[in-house]
C-alpha cells in the first residue's frame, strides 16, 4: 500500500476533524473522579426501596434522586464509548469503556425495585400524591408511562418467575444467533476478477451488487442453499421464538403478542394495520419501478438477485467533506434559521469527528447524553452517499439537541418510533436540494435511483417482513405448526405479491425469511416503514408550505422529546400515524420521482 493511501493513527489527525471531548471532563482523570463520586451514590439507592408510597415527598425524593443517578451515570458511559471508539486498539479506552458498562449494570441491579414498587402504589394514593405536592406535577407523564400497562403486570413472584425464566425463552433467538453469525460455513465462489471469495454475511451484501451478472446469481445461490441445507432448524427455532411471543402476551392479558409488544411504546394498533392496507394498495407503483429495473438492465428475465445493483451506473458526482458542510447548509435551508443555527454549531463546536483512522469503529451514528454535545461518528470518504450520511445523522443529533434544550432531564429523550424520522426528513430535503441544483441527466437519475432504490428496501420490504411477521404470530396462535414447508410456502407467495409478475419466482427467495435477524425482534421492523414515510410526507410539506406552519409542527416534534406518547407527539408535527393520509403522501412523492426517472432514461437513451 501506497504511504498515502494508508490510514493515519488517532494522533496524526487534524484537532479540527475530531470531536471535542474535552467539554465532557478536561480529563480522564476528571473522568474517573465522576465515575467514583457515582458509584458513591449506588448504596443510597436503596434507603429508597420500600418507602415509595410513605408520602409524596419520599416519591418525590425517590425519583429525583434516581434520575440524578442516571443522568450522571449517562454521561459517563457516552465518554467512554466514544473514547473507545475514536481507536478500539487504545488498551486505556477498552478498560475505561469496560468500566463504564459494569457500572451500568449494577446501577441497573440496583434501581430494578423502582418500577415494580411504582405499580404496588395504589392509583388512588398516587393521584392523591399529585394533588398534594406541585413538584411532582412536573413528572406526571413519568408516572403515567410507569403504570400504563399496570393492569398487565402479574404478581411480584410471578413476574420474578418468567423473569428468572428469561435464559430459556430466550433461547430460540440465541440458537438463530450462533447459527446464523458463527456456525455457518459458506462457500467459496468467484468474484468479478475470477477469483475465489468466501461467502459471507457482509461480502454476500457486495456481490449481490455486482454489476457482473454470474457474479450475483453465483452469491444469490450458494448463499441459500447454506440455508436450505438448515431449513428445519432454523423453522424450528423461529416457531419456538414465535410461540415465546404468544404465551408472554397471553398469560400478561393481551389479546395477541401485536398488542403486547407495540403497548410497550404506546403504539395503536391501527398504525400497524394502516400501514399494510396502504403499502398493499400501492404494490403496483413498486410493481412499476421493479419492471423499469427490468428494462434499464437489458435482461429477458429479472431474478431476485438483479434487485439490488446500480441500474444507472457510478455516482457521476462526490463531495469533499468541505464541500458536503456547505452543501449541507445549503440544502436544509428550508428548515430555518434555528435549525441552521445548530448546524453550524455542530461544525463549529467540533460534534463531529470525521476522518477514519487506525481501529476506529466502523459505520457512523449519532450518540450523546443529556449533558453532553449531541456527537457524530463518522468514517469519510468523498461520495455522495457519505453527504447523505451526514446528512442523516445530523438529524439525529439536531432532533437530540432540540429534545435537550427543551426538556427536562425525565423527557430529554425520544423513543425508537421517533428517531429515524428527523434523519430521514433531512435526507428527503437533501434529495429535493440535488434535484433542483443538478442538472446533469445522468447525476439526476443516479439521486432519483438512489431514493427510490431507499423507498423500495425501507418501506416496501420492511413492510413485506412486518406483514410476514404478523401472519406467523396469528397462525401460530391458531395452533398451525409453523413447519419449514408452511413458512417457504406462505413468503415466496408474499415474495411474488410483492414484487409483482416483472420477477421471476426464484425457489430461493421462500427461503428468505430463514436469514432475517428481525423476525426475533418482536414486531420491531415496521417501525423502519412508518419512520420512512412520516418523514417522506413531512419533508413534502415543509417544501411545499409557504405559511411556515409546517415547519413550526415540525420544530414542536423535534423539541418534545419524551413528554408525550409518540403518536401524540407526531400529531403535533401534522402527521396522524394511525390514518392512511401521511402514507399516501409518501407514495405520491415515491409516484413522482418514479415517472421523472422513467422520462430521464428514455432521454438518456434517445441521446445515446
Amino acid at each position: 500500500m501506497n504511504e498515502s493511501k494508508k490510514l493515519p493513527k488517532r494522533v496524526e489527525v487534524p484537532q479540527a476533524l475530531t470531536w471535542d471531548l474535552e467539554i465532557i471532563f478536561e480529563s480522564d482523570e476528571a473522568f474517573y473522579t465522576s465515575y467514583q463520586e457515582l458509584e458513591q451514590k449506588i448504596e443510597k439507592i436503596a434507603e429508597f426501596k420500600g418507602k415509595l408510597g410513605e408520602s409524596s415527598a419520599v416519591f418525590l425524593q425517590s425519583i429525583e434522586y434516581i434520575l440524578e443517578v442516571s443522568n450522571q451515570l449517562e454521561t459517563i458511559y457516552v465518554y467512554a464509548h466514544l473514547k473507545n471508539d475514536q481507536d478500539t486498539t487504545n488498551a486505556d479506552y477498552q478498560a475505561m469503556y469496560d468500566r463504564a458498562s459494569l457500572l451500568a449494570t449494577k446501577i441497573g441491579e440496583a434501581i430494578s425495585w423502582f418500577e415494580p414498587e411504582v405499580l404496588e402504589i395504589p392509583e388512588e394514593k398516587l393521584t392523591d400524591f399529585l394533588k398534594e405536592n406541585k413538584e411532582l406535577v412536573l413528572y406526571q407523564h413519568f408516572i403515567d408511562q410507569l403504570t400504563f400497562s399496570r393492569e398487565h403486570v402479574l404478581s411480584a413472584n410471578e413476574e420474578a418467575l418468567l423473569a428468572g425464566a428469561g435464559e430459556i425463552f430466550g433461547a430460540s433467538s440465541r440458537t438463530f444467533n450462533v447459527l446464523n453469525n458463527a456456525d455457518l460455513q459458506f462457500p467459496t465462489i468467484k468474484d468479478e476478477n475470477g477469483e475465489d471469495i468466501q461467502l459471507s454475511h457482509g461480502v454476500y451484501g457486495q456481490l449481490i451488487e455486482s454489476t457482473d451478472r454470474s457474479v450475483r446469481e453465483a452469491a444469490f445461490k450458494n448463499l441459500y442453499k447454506v440455508y436450505q441445507g438448515l431449513n428445519n432448524t432454523f423453522a424450528s427455532t423461529l416457531s419456538s421464538h414465535v410461540k415465546y411471543h404468544n404465551y408472554n402476551a397471553a398469560i400478561h392479558h393481551y389479546q395477541s403478542a401485536r398488542e403486547a409488544a407495540l403497548s410497550a411504546g404506546h403504539i395503536p394498533e391501527k398504525v400497524y394495520d394502516t400501514l399494510l392496507e396502504v403499502v398493499g394498495e400501492q404494490l403496483p407503483l413498486l410493481h412499476r419501478y421493479v419492471a423499469l429495473r427490468k428494462k434499464l438492465l437489458k435482461v429477458d428475465t429479472l431474478h431476485m438477485y438483479d434487485l439490488y445493483t446500480p441500474i444507472t451506473g457510478e455516482a457521476s458526482i462526490k463531495f469533499t467533506y468541505e464541500e458536503a458542510k456547505t452543501a449541507t447548509l445549503e440544502a436544509l435551508k428550508p428548515l430555518g434559521e434555528e435549525y441552521r443555527s445548530v448546524l453550524e454549531k455542530a461544525f463549529e463546536d467540533r460534534w463531529i469527528d470525521v476522518v477514519e483512522n487506525v481501529g476506529k469503529r466502523s459505520g457512523a451514528y449519532s450518540s450523546g447524553a443529556y449533558e453532553t454535545s449531541p456527537y457524530i461518528l463518522l468514517n469519510w470518504h468523498d461520495s455522495l452517499n457519505h453527504l447523505y450520511t451526514l446528512v442523516h445523522e445530523l438529524g439525529h443529533s439536531v432532533h437530540s439537541y432540540f429534545t435537550r434544550s427543551n426538556q427536562p432531564y425525565v423527557y430529554g429523550d425520544y423513543s425508537i418510533f421517533l428517531a429515524e424520522i428527523a434523519s430521514t426528513t433531512n435526507e428527503n430535503i437533501l434529495t429535493e436540494y440535488l434535484l433542483e441544483t443538478q442538472h446533469d441527466p445522468k447525476v439526476r437519475a443516479y439521486i432519483l435511483n438512489h431514493y427510490l432504490d431507499g423507498f423500495k428496501g425501507t418501506i416496501f420490504r420492511q413492510t413485506q417482513f412486518a406483514e410476514f411477521e404478523h401472519f406467523i404470530h396469528e397462525e401460530a396462535a391458531k395452533g398451525t405448526p409453523l413447519t419449514s414447508e408452511f413458512l417457504n410456502q406462505n413468503y415466496g407467495t408474499l415474495n411474488t405479491r410483492y414484487y409483482g409478475p416483472a420477477v421471476e419466482e426464484d425457489p430461493e427467495i421462500a427461503l428468505e425469511w430463514s436469514r432475517i435477524p428481525h423476525f426475533y425482534y418482536n414486531y420491531y421492523v415496521y417501525q423502519y416503514a412508518t419512520g420512512f414515510s412520516a418523514a417522506t410526507a413531512l419533508a413534502d410539506k415543509i417544501l411545499k408550505d409557504k405559511s411556515g406552519n409546517a415547519l413550526t409542527n415540525y420544530l414542536t416534534y423535534l423539541k418534545s422529546g419524551s413528554s408525550d406518547y409518540p403518536i401524540e407527539v407526531m400529531k403535533k408535527a401534522g402527521v396522524d400515524m394511525t390514518e392512511k393520509a401521511y402514507l399516501a403522501d409518501a407514495m405520491k412523492v415515491f409516484e413522482t420521482r418514479l415517472n421523472e426517472l422513467e422520462a430521464l432514461v428514455s432521454t438518456l437513451k434517445t441521446d445515446e
